[in-house]
């Protein structure tokens, strides 16, 4: 049940904007909880490496004095990859083309997060 209801948020999310691709929620340690992602993309893989990223980006920020991390930005040749923690135990991961408006991802991402964040 959810499972299902984070599917249903990650499916609102794709839907705000023709420049995401995929999504996911992910445990903190690493483990898939939902996704919608397009075939091809290994769900283990992509949350292992989205906790992974979160805890150094986590680290950096702490060590060099910037503060509680907020996200977490990877810029590609063939688009982007955002983090976001989504509550204390969840990370929101995104995958977007390259040519998207960034400031509507984060806006939309930001509140898919608090609705996951609510729900768990």
């Amino acid at each position: 049940m959810r499972a299902d209801l984070l599917t249903s948020i990650l499916s609102e999310l794709n839907g705000t904007s023709a420049d995401i691709e995929a999504s996911g929620v992910i445990s903190t340690d690493g483990l898939m909880m939902a996704s919608v992602l397009p075939a091809g993309l290994d769900e283990d893989r992509i949350g292992a490496m989205s906790a992974a990223m979160l805890s150094l980006g986590d680290r950096t920020a702490q060590e060099l004095m910037r503060g509680n991390l907020e996200q977490v930005l990877i810029k590609g040749a063939k688009g982007y990859v955002l983090m976001v923690y989504a509550g204390d135990e969840a990370v929101l991961t995104v995958i977007a083309k390259p040519n998207t408006k960034l400031g509507l991802i984060f806006l939309d991402v930001k509140r898919a997060a608090e609705s996951v964040a609510e729900l768990l």
